[in-house]
């Protein structure tokens, strides 16, 4: 069974960077498009960027100018680097591809890596 599993979140002070992994595993097809959410204790869950075939990307206006979303067909992994990071970027970011399921379906999604921005 396909599994998302995302890495590369922790505490980093405002102004620092992180980068967030999420990989495939268990896949034996090339997943093209991915997107990164967000979701902050007591908030909606937000879009914040994702890519698609073949290569387009789209950044939540919060984060546009400072996060990058890249993907490695090879390794099926996708990517967030985030620059100058602001405490409201304070969440848990999941990844989900359409590719390996519906919105509500669990297993597109991955099980979340926690960011915390804070001095």
């Amino acid at each position: 069974q396909v599994q998302l599993v995302e890495s590369g979140g922790g505490w980093v002070q405002p102004g620092g960077s992180l980068r967030l992994s999420c990989a495939a595993s268990g896949s034996s097809i090339t997943i093209n498009n991915y997107a990164w959410y967000r979701q902050a204790p007591g908030k909606e869950r937000e879009l914040v960027a994702s890519i698609t075939t073949p290569g387009s990307t789209y950044y939540a206006g919060s984060v546009k100018g400072r996060v990058t979303i890249s993907r490695d067909n090879a390794k099926n992994a996708v990517y967030l680097q985030m620059n100058s990071l602001k405490s409201e970027d304070t969440a848990v970011y999941h990844c989900w591809s359409p590719d390996l399921g519906d919105f509500d379906d669990p297993h597109s999604w991955g099980q979340g890596t926690q960011v915390t921005v804070s001095s």
